[in-house]
């Protein structure tokens, strides 16, 4: 890591300092304690700058905000190795190999990710570690996952005495047991709340990808979380469920599978955000071709639900529902989050569109575009460069280059 200079200036050749908006050509970007001071035309000479500036040249490269991921699982790879290392590897152990994956994803370009599922003891330790300075990764915005009992927010898989042991106790039934659950979540440190309103391609169980959570629990969830001023992101793949988490009042639907008319109707309505997930969908349906680790029940759901996610995604797109960013990065390889955005652009989002849904979309979702999504004065600098650019070429996102966190250069 290289450390930061009081003063930092980027020499930009090609700047998109706001996604969605036409590119700069021959920006300075001026950097202070890791804030972005000032954005002026051509080169600034080096002798206008105190002698101990530190100058990046990235004349030759494109540059632009700092990618985010909004549905990440830092503590774990989706494997043949998963269940031993449940059960065999400390929780110690686990912390510190998510400190690992943290920082293969900042240096995959990905400033920001949101961390929905897991262990939040620890997840919450490392997002402050990284805010204190004292561990180098990206910006983590944690969630408490609550989901019910037997649904796919609950343990499965394992043999009777493992799932009353790894129940966690923010598994709830019935509307104010899920408002309990929901406050414990908050209580302990999450920044927003994850739940379950459908089945999952994961449970161990042949429950489907339907609904699970009732509507009395969906409401009861969002309306504890917002008096505490949490926002609500709700795994959902079949249709029912993604409208009655629509209805709830949720802010985002992962995933959102089986999107169709009438839940497109409900996200406009609502102005709620899609993240997509179109590469764990890629991903199962990779895995069940080439390896034999799964489950009967998770073998079906994963071919289906994984076949089925880019024509979905496409439809909600194309009618103008919002799209924020996301991998599951877990289910894929911890680092390969820009993979995401090949598979969005072959589904038919244009490049300028998948930049803008990691960017400025994914701040607005957080509720924090007053401080990153953008180059502009008085942000944080959150900034990486790639040598060709990403609006001609959506591949250029798998190489990045230059990485800088906060005003921090880490790649």
């Amino acid at each position: 890591m290289t450390s930061l200079a009081e003063t930092t200036v980027i020499y930009a050749g090609k700047l998109l300092a706001v996604p969605g908006k036409a590119p700069l050509v021959e920006r300075t970007v001026v950097i202070e304690n890791g804030l972005i001071k000032s954005i002026s035309k051509g080169y600034t000479k080096q002798s206008e700058f105190a002698s101990d500036t530190k100058i990046i040249d990235l004349k030759n490269s494109f540059v632009m905000p700092g990618l985010m991921d909004m549905h990440v699982h830092l503590q774990f790879e989706l494997g043949p190795d998963r269940t031993k290392e449940t059960l065999k590897m400390s929780d110690e152990l686990m912390a510190m190999r998510s400190i690992h994956f943290a920082q293969k994803t900042m240096r995959a370009g990905f400033t920001t990710v949101r961390e929905v599922g897991s262990n939040p003891q620890y997840m919450y330790a490392l997002r402050d570690a990284i805010n204190k300075g004292w561990i180098v990764g990206p910006r983590i915005i944690a969630a408490g996952r609550v989901g019910i009992t037997g649904g796919h927010a609950d343990i499965s898989g394992v043999k009777h005495e493992l799932l009353d042991m790894y129940t966690v106790k923010t598994i709830c039934d019935g509307p104010y047991d899920c408002r309990r659950a929901t406050r414990r979540s908050i209580k302990f440190g999450a920044d927003l709340i994850k739940i379950t309103s459908t089945g999952g391609v994961l449970t161990d169980r042949a429950t489907g990808t339907g609904q699970q959570m009732e509507m009395d629990e969906l409401k009861e969830v969002v309306l504890a979380a917002k008096r505490m001023g949490r926002k609500v992101a709700s795994h959902a793949h079949e249709e029912e469920g993604i409208i009655a988490a629509l209805e709830a009042g949720v802010d985002s639907i992962e995933h959102g599978t089986y999107t169709g008319k009438k839940a497109i109707k409900l996200f406009l309505k609502k102005g709620a955000y899609l993240v997509p997930t179109l590469l764990a969908g890629d991903t199962v349906v990779q895995m069940v071709k080439h390896s034999n680790f799964m489950s009967d029940a998770i073998k079906e759901k994963a071919i289906r639900v994984g076949t089925d996610m880019k024509g979905n995604f496409a439809k909600a797109y194309k009618a103008g529902v919002k799209i924020a960013y996301g991998s599951d990065s877990g289910i894929s390889r911890h680092g390969d989050n820009a993979k995401e955005a090949v598979l969005m652009f072959k589904a038919g989002m244009t490049e300028m569109d998948i930049l803008k849904s990691a960017t400025v979309n994914a701040a607005d979702l957080l509720g924090m575009s007053d401080q990153i999504g953008t180059i502009e004065e008085g942000k944080q600098a959150d900034i990486i460069a790639t040598d060709g650019s990403p609006l001609e070429n959506i591949e250029e996102l798998l190489t990045v280059d230059f990485v800088m966190n906060s005003g921090k250069v880490t790649h």
